[in-house]
């Protein structure tokens, strides 16, 4: 049976008298992955922040893990248990400190290596988790040395290094050139495949980007939900012309998606 990782009721978000969403209503139960996609503006990374325990709405409830996390010191709690992947998490984390060193401090929910001391099983949980998504050869490398595409993975590695029972990504694969692109597509089609693997919401301004085995979606417009459910039926001709003001043709194959303008 599952359960319900992330629900969302009559939520509103307003920062310096903008409204940036409201009237949300969302569930992701811990077996679902889940694409968010929207036009720029639309809400999609406020979204995430939300499920990630990093903000609290301005009006309605968000429960994640089965807490409420209106009251600040209950998300501060929450947040080990969920592993988010972002670029302005990329900017907080030092490029002089090794890619070991880079996974291990997530074990502890801090950035840089300080006076902590880990265990071997850590050190054997990160190299697992490094070789997982292909950077295994790059554990004594400096962070700030790696390409685009090796610091994705890395962050990815990190964000599921304490075993999250939510895994929140913002647009992980964005500046990726087409082969770095579809590695990392592949690597995350086979994690979300994993029975063992925990809910995934992933923010993409793409289709192209949605990896194979992805169950949901969900379209932001204006800060509303204008579409959500089941990925095949959510991610329809219609709904994206609706949602980007552009008539497109969506198309899918063994699990990928594709858009193009008529």
């Amino acid at each position: 049976m599952s359960s319900t990782v992330v629900s969302m009721k009559g939520v509103a978000v307003e920062r310096s008298g903008n409204t940036i969403l409201s009237e949300v209503d969302w569930r992701v139960k811990n077996d679902q992955r889940w694409v968010v996609l929207g036009p720029n503006g639309a809400g999609k990374t406020t979204l995430l922040q939300l499920a990630a325990a990093q903000i609290t709405p301005s009006a309605g409830t968000v429960t994640l893990l089965d807490e409420d996390v209106t009251n600040e010191t209950d998300a501060a709690e929450l947040r080990p248990h969920i592993g988010f992947a972002s670029s302005a998490l990329s900017r907080r984390l030092p490029y002089g400190e090794s890619v070991l060193d880079i996974i291990l401090t997530a074990a502890y929910g801090i950035t840089a290596r300080w006076k902590e001391e880990y265990e071997d099983i850590d050190e054997r949980r990160a190299h697992r988790v490094l070789a997982e998504w292909n950077v295994d050869h790059l554990a004594e490398r400096r962070f700030g040395e790696l390409s685009d595409g090796e610091q994705k993975r890395v962050q990815i590695a990190r964000s599921v290094m304490a075993d999250p029972e939510l895994l929140l990504l913002d647009e992980p694969a964005a500046s990726l050139d087409l082969g770095a692109r579809e590695e990392l597509v592949r690597l995350l089609g086979g994690y979300a495949a994993s029975p063992s693997s925990p809910a995934i919401v992933m923010v993409t301004h793409h289709v192209e980007e949605i990896p194979a085995g992805f169950t949901h979606a969900v379209l932001l417009v204006g800060g509303k939900i204008a579409a959500s459910g089941r990925i095949d039926e959510t991610l329809s001709s219609s709904n994206l012309s609706s949602a980007f003001g552009v008539d497109v043709v969506v198309e899918s194959s063994g699990g990928r998606f594709t858009a193009r303008a008529k």
